[in-house]
């Protein structure tokens, strides 16, 4: 998976992120497959104005990832949401290749951002948590977009995802904790290739999966290792906001989304856990908690 890409995030954008903390890419190539049946994990995409005239806007892309909770609401990371210019409009797609839809929706609707992005996405209203930023024990970086549950249902077939109960991750040992399989998706670049002109970060916008092992358990976060060697793949560039699955007593559980990590993308996804106190008292007015 890759980061968000440079051309789709504002320079207002960018440096709020980066005062933050590094934001995450895309799925790496390494130990990494496409993810066709989640269909629960989405894409934000979001159009903007680039010209000073906030009542057209002039520029659409996909910009992070997410994961529907319930019919109508899609969780993400609050950097992805805040910082943008007067007039940013947030969307969902829950295609599996986000990009080749609004490749071609560039073609059939030139110069129309707004009908690009409704060609692969709904659009729904960003909240973010009122807190973000906040300090770095817990930055509060989490949001959601709602959404029209019918237009969703209309488009695209999906379970939501399974939230945690209280504390689930808290209540466990360093040896429950390593043995649980871990999963990464969402639509972001891969690790870092170096090249003549610097290191980029190639690909995105296609969902996909990869396979990660627990590291360290904080107050606020989960730190799950990306390293190659172990079997892992791990986030990027663009996964920011997606989904970090853990399997607890035989179930898929939404343990936490992506929010940071390490700037290549080869070791550590830095991960904000949603069984805490402050993540479930955000999300209580917007989804049913278990």
């Amino acid at each position: 998976m890759t980061a968000v890409r440079a051309t789709a995030v504002t320079a207002a954008a960018c440096a709020a992120v980066l005062a933050a903390a590094l934001p995450s890419s895309a799925i790496n190539s390494y130990n990494a497959t496409p993810a066709p049946e989640r269909t629960e994990v989405g894409a934000l995409v979001a159009t903007w104005d680039d010209d000073g005239d906030p009542a057209t806007p002039d520029r659409v892309d996909w910009v992070c990832s997410g994961t529907m909770i319930d019919a109508d609401t899609f969780l993400t990371a609050a950097h992805c949401t805040t910082d943008w210019p007067e007039g940013v409009r947030f969307h969902v797609s829950l295609d599996q290749d986000v990009q080749a839809g609004l490749d071609a929706a560039a073609r059939r609707h030139p110069g129309d951002p707004a009908a690009q992005a409704g060609a692969v996405a709904v659009r729904g209203t960003a909240h973010s948590h009122p807190a973000y930023p906040g300090p770095a024990a817990d930055t509060h970086d989490i949001a959601v977009v709602e959404l029209p549950a019918e237009k969703m249902r209309a488009r695209w077939s999906f379970t939501p995802a399974t939230l945690p109960t209280a504390n689930r991750l808290g209540s466990l040992g360093p040896r429950e904790l390593n043995s649980t399989d871990w999963v990464v998706a969402g639509y972001g670049t891969q690790e870092a290739v170096n090249g003549p002109g610097g290191q980029t970060h190639p690909g995105g916008g296609v969902r996909m999966k990869a396979p990660v092992t627990f590291d360290a358990l904080n107050d606020a976060w989960v730190r799950l290792a990306m390293t190659a060697p172990q079997g892992n793949g791990g986030a990027c560039y663009g996964d920011s906001g997606g989904p970090n699955f853990a399997v607890l007593g035989g179930e898929r559980i939404l343990a936490a989304t992506t929010v940071t990590g390490d700037s290549p993308c080869y070791a550590t996804n830095v991960t904000y856990r949603l069984d805490t106190p402050g993540a479930r008292a955000f999300l209580d007015p917007f989804v049913e908690l278990p």
